[in-house]
């Protein structure tokens, strides 16, 4: 049997994002996001599924607290909608966003509960999408004006600020390959979003910088770091590319590296600017880590940049992606050794701000919900955490995902990650077993 040992400093969280939690969307003069408009896409959404109510964790916030500060997490991450601070964008501040968001930190705070604010998971106003969002560089003034009324509004409540979650997600998902907000198809718009987004960072770092605020500021990526499928120096190459285009076109330039040559050769090109890597490489607190899986590469002639993905042979969530603990591993190793010393710093500290897996999760008969094959996932992961500290790799924390099962993006409601279940009927809340692994690994008992 072996036991996870941590750090008694460690930050144990669970994490959400606004758009899939809250709910409330017409309600106390919150504006209209890209995802109201593309849940009402037809097709684009799983049955035409939407977060008009989602878990609701807009009312019912102190039930979800409640229930965190019960099973011992000691950080709570969440998102913050931007549309419920400045509705259209620019311009008018909603004085009714900020105090839920007062209220919810001040609560959380209640319970000595530490919170950690992202600034951006995804719900862009669509005022700003019609201007042509995340491809047009005026977004970046924008962006400014929402984190500074944040900063002055809500700073004094804050422990800690991810300015983007997923930039990847967020170019490639959303002006790539079309299947999340907005909608797009169009690799011209998808390269332009990169380097935007990077800059919208760069500028919150920067004006964080000024307001004398003390909570450490870092972003959280979604590194794809594939394994190679064979020995192959060609898969080895392919895996490579992969990771520049993916990864290292996001992670490079905020820490100072520019964008990667790889990227260059498969010709990416981003319109930069005289300045604009400058400002993209603003110093950072800590990096945040969201990973699920790891696939394996092969190179692909017919490919358009060589490279496809090859089948894995390992258990799938409910996700169809498979469990890859060793690739945690591998992932935390090369960002260590790729940070150490940006900045002037020894090292940077790691944050993991989401893992966790989807379940095809019921509640049985006795009232209780035995996702056993999560509690697999978790602990293989966790084992995995332990020891590369060990290793030396600074890693700081942990946030599972997700708090509560809730609006999977373009599945819908049909993908559950919560290790507390939701009646999407009524709205209940239900900790699954996955919850008590979680209190009895945060209290130093997590046997296996």
């Amino acid at each position: 049997m072996k036991r996870l040992e941590f750090p008694k400093d460690f930050l144990w969280g669970t994490s959400t994002a606004s758009y899939q939690v809250e709910g409330g969307t017409h309600e106390d003069g919150r504006g209209e996001c890209i995802w109201d408009t593309f849940a009402r896409k037809p097709g684009a959404v799983y049955a035409g599924e939407n977060g008009d109510v989602a878990c609701d964790q807009y009312h019912r916030y102190e039930e979800d607290i409640a229930l965190m500060a019960e099973l011992g997490f000691t950080s709570y991450r969440f998102s913050i909608a931007w549309p419920r601070i400045i509705p259209e964008g620019r311009g008018k501040v909603n004085p009714q966003g900020i105090a839920y968001y007062r209220k919810l930190c001040e609560e959380l705070h209640k319970h000595k509960i530490h919170t950690c604010v992202t600034l951006y998971h995804w719900d862009l106003p669509q005022k700003l999408e019609d201007e042509g969002g995340w491809t047009n560089r005026s977004i970046i003034s924008a962006f400014e004006e929402y984190v500074k009324i944040c900063y002055k509004e809500l700073g004094d409540l804050v422990d800690m600020w991810i300015t983007i979650n997923e930039p990847l997600c967020v170019a490639h998902l959303g002006y790539l390959y079309g299947v999340h907000a907005p909608g797009i198809r169009d690799q011209e718009k998808a390269l332009a979003s990169i380097h935007y987004v990077n800059m919208a960072h760069g500028i919150a770092v920067k004006e964080y910088r000024k307001t004398g605020l003390k909570a450490p500021i870092g972003i959280t990526w979604n590194p794809n770091t594939p394994r190679p499928a064979t020995l192959k120096e060609e898969d080895k190459k392919a895996a490579d590319m992969l990771r520049a285009l993916t990864t290292e076109v996001f992670m490079f330039p905020c820490l100072g590296k520019g964008y990667p040559v790889l990227a260059k050769e498969a010709g990416y090109k981003m319109p930069i600017q005289e300045g604009d890597l400058e400002l993209i490489a603003q110093p950072i607190d800590f990096i945040g880590v969201n990973y699920y899986n790891e696939a394996p590469e092969a190179y692909d002639e017919k490919a358009p940049h060589k490279y496809t993905e090859k089948p894995s042979w390992q258990e799938v969530s409910f996700m169809k992606w498979p469990y890859t603990p060793g690739g945690l591993e591998r992932q935390l190793l090369w960002i260590t050794e790729i940070s150490k010393g940006a900045f002037g710093k020894k090292e940077i500290p790691i944050y993991i701000t989401e893992n966790g897996c989807a379940c095809d999760d019921i509640v049985a008969p006795d009232g209780r919900v035995h996702d056993r094959n999560r509690i697999n996932y978790l602990q293989q992961h966790l084992e995995v955490c332990a020891d590369v500290i060990k290793k030396g790799v600074p890693l700081k924390g942990y946030y599972v995902w997700s708090l509560l099962d809730n609006f999977e993006w373009s599945w819908g409601y049909t993908k559950r990650f919560g290790i507390i279940h939701i009646d999407f009927k009524t709205l209940k809340r239900t900790p699954k077993d996955s919850a008590y692994f979680m209190r009895d690994t945060i209290a130093g008992y997590g046997e296996w």
